[in-house]
Order: C-alpha cells, then structure tokens, then sequence
C-alpha cells in the first residue's frame, strides 16, 4: 500500500491535473464549466456532461484531507 498523499497540489482548486483531465481532451470546456459551476454552488459534485456519472469537486475532495488512490479527476493532492 502506497502512502497516503496529504499536501495540496500547487495549483488552484478550479485547475484539474493534466494527467487526470487532459486540456486536449474534446469535452475539456464542458467538463470544466460543470466543475466550475459545481465549485460556484458549493456542491459535492456534478454530472458528468459527457458520460452521466457523479464526479466530485476539487473542494469536494479537499475536505477529505488525503488523496484516496481512486484516480479522481479532481484530486486537489495529485500533479
């Protein structure tokens, strides 16, 4: 079992990982303005515009205070 990644990435809360979102990705705008308007409400997350899955914020997975190894899209831990 790895150890549990407990420091913030050193990037805003609305700027995902490139190596969990990739800005080339063709949906890259629409996924970004759901997690933004996400993050704006105070949510815990959003539809994923594209696939229709929950997707937890960036500010979602904060509160959680480690990165939990699940590949999230937004983990505020990962570079």
């Amino acid at each position: 079992m790895s150890k549990r990644i407990t420091v913030l990435a050193d990037r805003p809360l609305n700027v995902p990982s490139k190596s969990r979102l990739d800005p080339a990705n063709k949906n890259f705008e629409k996924i970004i303005a759901a997690h933004d308007e996400a993050l704006a409400n105070n949510l815990d997350g959003y539809i994923d515009p594209v696939n229709s899955l929950f997707v937890m914020t960036a500010a979602s997975l904060k509160t959680r205070g480690f990165c939990c190894d699940n590949n999230c899209r937004h983990c505020p831990y990962c570079d």
